[in-house]
């Protein structure tokens, strides 16, 4: 399906890196903890090994999350990005996080859309490039998100700080959904969206009132926001309208009952 602000299929409620914090984050033991919440749609991170694999991972950097120094030694580079997939798949991604998760390893892209597939699960995928290479990893993402989903009913959100990585994805593949992601609401933030031809502007929560709110909205954007994680927080942006949030809480946050 061609996912449009009218044509809108994604729930409000969506589960962060997979889980949040209550499992190792952007690892199918997370987004299995997150399912076991109710949740139907995730959020995470997807960067590129050196020999081009989308794998997923937030920092840029490999040891916060993963034994890496122990496996590939302490004069190896620690940026994930610098090493093959073949390097990366021996890493465990869950000791970090506690001993329940010991073992647990990286997930490329295409084990994720595996999983989501086969649960009728949605998806927001953030394109994480390493420094330099955004384009290249919007590309490569989006190339890889059209042939996962190739048939599916509904397709993966593609999201993005980097203008240049949602670009590429843009150029890419045009059919996928794309949004723009916000830290802060930098001058020409709504007119790089319009160029961009995004479907959502995706903020960090404070930034939404009733000012910026309107703005999206009456240039047709839906309006998402990260990382939610308390009550007040969360009725605030729903009684601004607006469409999306994407939260650690899980085991707060009931998406079946709100």
């Amino acid at each position: 399906m061609l996912v449009t602000h009218d044509n809108w299929p994604y729930p409000r409620w969506i589960a962060h890196r997979g889980a949040g914090k209550l499992a190792p984050e952007n690892t199918l033991a997370a987004f299995r903890l997150g399912a076991s919440h109710g949740y139907r749609m995730f959020e995470c991170d997807v960067k590129l090994s050196a020999d081009g694999v989308p794998f997923l991972m937030h920092d840029d950097t490999l040891p916060r999350t993963t034994n890496a120094r122990e496996v590939l030694g302490a004069g190896q580079s620690a940026v994930g990005g610098d090493h093959p997939w073949g390097e990366l798949a021996q890493l465990d991604a869950g000791s970090w996080h506690s001993r329940t998760y010991a073992g647990e390893p990286l997930p490329t892209l295409d084990n994720i859309a595996s999983y989501c597939l086969r649960n009728s699960f949605y998806l927001n995928i953030e394109i994480k490039p390493t420094p330099g290479q955004d384009a290249q990893t919007g590309e490569v993402v989006a190339n890889e998100a059209a042939r996962l989903w190739q048939g599916a009913d509904v397709p993966p959100l593609l999201t993005s700080f980097k203008p240049d990585a949602l670009e590429a994805a843009q150029a890419a593949q045009p059919q996928l959904p794309r949004g723009l992601l916000l830290d802060t609401l930098w001058t020409g933030w709504l007119e790089t969206a319009l160029r961009l031809e995004c479907v959502a502007i995706v903020c960090n929560h404070a930034l939404w009132d009733t000012s910026s709110v309107t703005q999206a909205k009456s240039a047709g954007f839906r309006t998402l926001s990260y990382t939610v994680n308390d009550e007040w927080a969360a009725q605030r942006l729903i009684e601004l309208g607006t469409d999306g949030i994407i939260t650690d809480r899980v085991d707060l946050f009931a998406p079946w009952t709100r």
